[in-house]
């Protein structure tokens, strides 16, 4: 019988545990549903300390947050991962320099989130994430550039509330009913400045308000990823002969 399995997946994790979490579960139900039975994605995980990462971050310090990645990152490709990934969105303001200090590639969560908006027809979106995602343009400019997308982000108050959600309740588990009006009424702004659907740009978010919930379609850039992560898998994977 011929069986298809996935390149080995390499996980860099622990930005937070919960997002980790979050990745496993949707890489594995996307392998799931794309072979059925009892299938799921070979992954190997890297999990880094989120307290160290987000104190340098905190501080600036994204050279070091880089260093500390790209050395997790070797891991996973001494590990055999066919490509890594990063799961967490904060992250990717480093991902050009994990991805050139390393061997495989790096599957950067922006590009299967801009390749669903073009092909949808959306020309003007709002970016929903952490103050980083939001303020530091890794996502946006490469959106803009590879993809034609212009994008909006809240005022400068209402990004902070945000980030505050999201790293002292969000990253801790904690959910908060007044959180989710918090979000939604950002959601609200940034249609109103002409956005035409919402990138919710952050693995924790959709814990507050599920894509359904916006007030204009909303698009899960974690789960985007994930998908993509078996697609490239599954593309690189020769299947096998299975005796029984």
């Amino acid at each position: 019988m011929t069986v298809r399995q996935t390149q080995l997946i390499g996980l860099l994790g622990g930005m937070s545990w919960e997002s980790s979490a979050l990745y496993y579960r949707l890489i594995n139900e996307a392998a799931h549903r794309r072979l059925g039975g009892h299938h799921n994605a070979r992954s190997l995980m890297f999990t880094l300390d989120f307290d160290e990462l987000n104190d340098l971050a905190a501080k600036g310090e994204w050279e070091h947050v880089a260093e500390v990645i790209t050395k997790a990152a070797r891991h996973l490709e001494a590990g055999g991962a066919a490509f890594a990934m990063m799961t967490a969105v904060t992250a990717h303001y480093v991902a050009d320099k994990v991805a050139e200090a390393i061997k495989v590639p790096l599957l950067h969560i922006a590009d299967p989130t801009g390749k669903s908006l073009q092909a949808a027809g959306h020309q003007r979106v709002g970016l929903l994430g952490t103050r980083y995602t939001m303020e530091l343009g890794f996502l946006a400019e490469r959106l803009q550039r590879q993809f034609g997308i212009e994008v909006l982000v809240p005022p400068e108050e209402e990004r902070t509330a945000l980030h505050r959600i999201i790293i002292d309740e969000l990253t801790l588990g904690i959910v908060k009913p007044e959180s989710r009006a918090v979000l939604l009424q950002l959601a609200n702004g940034l249609e109103a400045r002409g956005a035409d659907a919402i990138v919710v740009a952050c693995t924790e978010l959709p814990l507050l308000v599920a894509m359904e919930d916006y007030p204009m379609p909303g698009y899960d850039v974690v789960r985007l990823h994930a998908d993509a992560a078996v697609e490239l898998a599954l593309a690189g994977a020769p299947s096998q002969d299975e005796r029984s």
